[in-house]
């Protein structure tokens, strides 16, 4: 939350005059989501930002006109929070983190580069 709370900062806003934060947490109990995303939508907030992926999917369901940014671990096309990366269309946008393809990639890349003879050397 520090690292948005400085971007929307830098972008010119400042907290308590235009822009107000507000959090909900559900601490694990997925089941509140549907009602904290819905109590969200009834205040009319400018952005909901979700912070983990099932908030993301919950406010995906209770809005199609209120901004969302996320943050996910899985695919978000397969979630369908987007229609596609390059074009992700709707209200929903953010960061997927691609770990897993990154990884397998990356340990190709070393193994490409390790002599085969010798890959201790690289380990």
């Amino acid at each position: 939350m520090a690292a948005f709370r400085q971007g929307v900062s830098e972008a010119g806003f400042a907290d308590g005059h235009s822009v107000n934060y507000e959090y909900r947490y559900a601490n694990g109990d997925y089941s509140l989501l549907t009602s904290m995303t819905a109590e969200l939508v009834r205040r009319r907030v400018a952005v909901i930002a979700a912070g983990a992926p099932p908030a993301a999917v919950a406010a995906k369901a209770a809005t199609s006109t209120i901004p969302i940014v996320f943050v996910v671990g899985f695919d978000p096309i397969e979630a369908k929070l987007v229609g596609s990366y390059n074009r992700p269309g709707g209200n929903v946008t953010g960061v997927h983190l691609i770990t897993s393809p990154l990884g397998q990639k990356r340990l190709e890349l070393i193994l490409e580069r390790c002599p085969k003879h010798a890959p201790s050397v690289c380990w």
